[in-house]
């Protein structure tokens, strides 16, 4: 709700009165900026340390994620968890840790 309320209230279908919205008198000119796409070395490269941090921390992960999904269930500051499950998690495992206990988040427009 509060997603909607803010793109409403920003691309105007929500009238707010009091809010102001700058305008640049003096827009920047617009460039095109070049995608830059990594090879298939760098992609494989990319898994292969993934899969190499995977296994040096397969013995600490469900214990970093279990901190995690309790911190965020009980209600608590969950940083000093994220802290430490960085430390054996990928960003993949803990997103999806969050994902199983609070849900994720669906647009609806």
């Amino acid at each position: 709700e509060s997603m909607l309320y803010e793109h409403r209230k920003h691309d105007g279908s929500l009238p707010i009165v009091g809010v102001n919205t700058f305008l640049n008198p003096d827009p920047p000119e617009e460039r095109e900026i070049e995608l830059a796409r990594s090879t298939e070395e760098e992609k494989q490269s990319q898994i292969s340390r993934l899969r190499e941090f995977q296994a040096r921390h397969a013995d600490c992960r469900e214990a970093a994620l279990a901190g995690v999904r309790d911190a965020a269930i009980g209600g608590d500051n969950i940083f000093a968890a994220l802290v430490e499950a960085v430390r054996h998690c990928s960003l993949g495992e803990i997103t999806n840790t969050l994902f199983e206990v609070g849900g994720q988040y669906r647009r609806n427009m």
